[in-house]
């Protein structure tokens, strides 16, 4: 087999794993209500209310958001110091390469823009501003069939891979759990680390993208490169289901 024939989709989480921190949560931690966005995330956390839900109180809590303020807020946020290494590493071997997140496009944009990455593809929710100053947020991706993310990242999965396809998922939270069982490949951290263990689900432990990028370079590599059997059923199930 041509090894160079092979065709990679990589698909990588944005706040926690591209960044260091959760910017959607720090977000509301530092310009809304503090108390009631903990009490609210550990709502979510325990499914009782699901992302949609939980961004639209987040945001309820904002008033006169000031752009600039929030500007100096973003200058702390740093990325993974091997993310652009990686993003170059992807585009060098012709590996695709989508962002994944269910957070916001405005921080999201902002961010890779400061770090000369604004020509990733990326797929998020959306946020807006009214004449107060309040923030409206905007969920353009989700899905009638699972209400418990605003950004359905398995159908992103889905619909930009196909049978021929080696997918890769790169994630650490709770809405990276469900679309990394549909790739053949995960490299995983934190709360999607133990959900893999949980579940029993193989995958790559990681500590920065450094990690990522080596053991890509060992799989791209190998002559006989076999895909997730349980990644092949889910997927499988999806399109008969239609």
């Amino acid at each position: 087999m041509n090894l160079n024939n092979r065709s990679f989709k990589i698909f990588v989480d944005f706040d926690g794993t591209i960044t260091r921190k959760d910017v959607g949560e720090e977000m509301f931690l530092h310009f809304g209500d503090v108390e009631k966005a903990n009490a609210w995330i550990d709502e979510w956390i325990g499914q009782k209310i699901n992302s949609m839900e939980l961004w639209k109180l987040l945001c309820s809590t904002v008033k006169n958001f000031n752009e600039d303020e929030f500007d100096l807020f973003l200058n702390g946020i740093e990325l993974d110091p091997a993310f652009k290494e990686f993003v170059g590493f992807c585009e060098s071997e012709g590996f695709e390469i989508r962002v994944l997140s269910d957070g916001f496009d405005y921080y999201i944009q902002k961010v890779l823009k400061r770090e000369g990455l604004e020509h990733l593809e990326v797929y998020s929710n959306k946020l807006t501003f009214g004449a107060e100053g309040n923030l409206i947020p905007e969920f353009p991706f989700t899905d009638e069939e699972c209400s418990r993310c605003a950004n359905c990242k398995r159908n992103h999965v889905l619909n930009f891979s196909g049978e021929d396809d080696y997918t890769f998922y790169i994630g650490d939270g709770y809405t990276d759990v469900c679309p990394s069982q549909f790739c053949d490949f995960i490299f995983a951290k934190n709360t999607l680390l133990r959900q893999c263990e949980i579940n029993r689900v193989t995958y790559f432990p990681y500590s920065t993208f450094n990690d990522v990028t080596k053991k890509i370079s060992e799989l791209k590599d190998k002559r006989r490169l076999r895909k997730r059997h349980q990644a092949e059923l889910k997927r499988r199930e999806v399109f008969i289901s239609g």
